[in-house]
């Protein structure tokens, strides 16, 4: 039978987040397969914008501005396309009960291959 922390370090968690040029956040993760190295957190930021932003969108993450878009009535003009990573780590009990969105190898390996972000893919790019 496998123990409880054999199950966990099976799991990642991707954690990120949404800020508003008002500050306003929203904040949201995805629970991914396989267990992510420590010298992943660095080769992600090496490849994200200033080293910690993205576009969610282009990554086929779930973007988070629809939390803010419910108190605001939709999209305005503090509304920009860019999203912060937070966090890549071990998942917890509780988050390896959420779907698991994919392969955290995938999800790497996809961020190191962008060599551009595209700000178009967002709905924000023309706001």
């Amino acid at each position: 039978m496998e123990t409880r922390e054999v199950r966990l370090s099976k799991f990642s968690v991707f954690e990120y987040f949404y800020r508003d040029a008002s500050n306003y956040k929203s904040c949201g993760f995805v629970l991914l397969n396989g267990a992510a190295a420590s010298c992943d957190i660095e080769k992600l930021s090496n490849h994200f914008e200033s080293g910690c932003y993205f576009i969610a969108e282009q990554l086929c993450l779930p973007p988070l501005y629809a939390e803010l878009w419910a108190l605001s009535n939709g999209p305005t003009s503090d509304d920009h396309v860019w999203h912060t990573f937070h966090a890549l780590r071990a998942a917890s009990a509780l988050e390896i009960e959420a779907p698991v969105f994919g392969e955290v190898e995938k999800l790497i390996q996809q961020i190191v291959a962008t060599s551009k972000w595209n700000e178009t893919l967002s709905p924000h790019w023309d706001i």
